[in-house]
């Protein structure tokens, strides 16, 4: 499964990739994780002797874009590992393992025992809020705590990811102009949207992901429904952040969480790039909770 649509478009992106990663903001280190699905990409920063943070980043997208406004804060209190997601845009490279056999736990218990990390805060952003979900459904021994953003927990009538995305990307993400990733940005944001808009490195990168990404490759990432017992046994420990002009809040995942009662804070006039749009406040949430 190709990342990429075209050698061209993997260059450019990797090339806006490193420009976004030079604007963190601190100190840091990339290495490459072999797992039995390919190699994994792991950014690192904060000193080793800081407690261990774990992020995922969303569908579509990749650290250097997902961390920009976090890194330089959270690394002063943590050692944090930002993972490219494989099959996601960015610099991890899949093999022919990575498949419809695909098994998102074994990829970050991999990826987790070659870091040596055997248990950590988490934080994940839309689809990598998922994971981080997922993860501490399967594994509550590695999860000490995790923070999902922009994200819903997976139950009752939500059925997945594809049909919301449809909703909210289209038509726009099909004809990726100048006009149509604008009308895009602030289509999923709320009125903080500039902090994308104002970055011309941000907007360039994230026009050539919609240009240059092939989506299908994160087709073997399946999302599944959680049972009500599935969900009360991580509800303790995960806390939800949301912003109320998110719409993929407002297509269901806000009901989901006040249905399910989950441990949520929902912030007016914030859209899905809720981290990017608020960042100095969700990075001190980010600290106070897991700290």
């Amino acid at each position: 499964m190709k990342v990429y649509k075209s050698e061209d478009a993997q260059k450019k992106i990797l090339q806006s990739y490193d420009k976004l990663l030079a604007q963190w903001g601190c100190d840091k280190s990339e290495r490459d994780i072999a797992t039995i699905y390919g190699s994994t990409h792991v950014i690192e920063c904060g000193d080793t002797s800081l407690p261990t943070l774990v992020l995922f980043h969303g569908v579509g997208d990749d650290s250097a874009l997902m961390w920009i406004y976090n890194a330089a804060f959270l690394s002063k209190h943590f050692n944090i590992f930002a993972i490219d997601t494989i099959g996601g845009p960015g610099k991890s490279i899949p093999n022919e393992n990575y498949n419809k056999d695909f098994d998102d736990i074994l990829w970050i218990d991999q990826v987790l025992d070659g870091l040596k990390i055997e248990k950590a805060f988490f934080a994940g952003v839309s689809n990598g809020g998922y994971l981080l979900q997922y993860y501490t459904l399967k594994r509550p021994q590695r999860v000490i705590k995790g923070i999902s953003i922009a994200s819903a927990v997976p139950a009752g009538k939500r059925k997945g990811l594809i049909p919301p995305l449809f909703k909210i990307f289209l038509p726009e993400a099909l004809f990726p102009s100048d006009k149509n990733v604008l009308k895009l940005m602030k289509k999923i944001c709320g009125k903080n949207c500039n902090v994308f808009t104002d970055n011309p490195d941000i907007m360039f990168h994230w026009k050539s992901l919609l240009q240059g990404f092939n989506n299908m490759a994160m087709s073997f990432h399946k999302v599944r429904v959680f049972t009500d017992s599935e969900v009360d046994s991580i509800r303790e420990k995960i806390l939800y952040l949301a912003g109320e002009e998110d719409p993929f809040q407002k297509l269901g995942g806000k009901e989901a969480l006040l249905s399910y009662h989950m441990n949520a804070v929902f912030y007016p006039d914030a859209g899905h790039g809720l981290s990017h749009e608020l960042a100095e406040e969700i990075n001190q949430k980010i600290l106070d909770e897991l700290k």
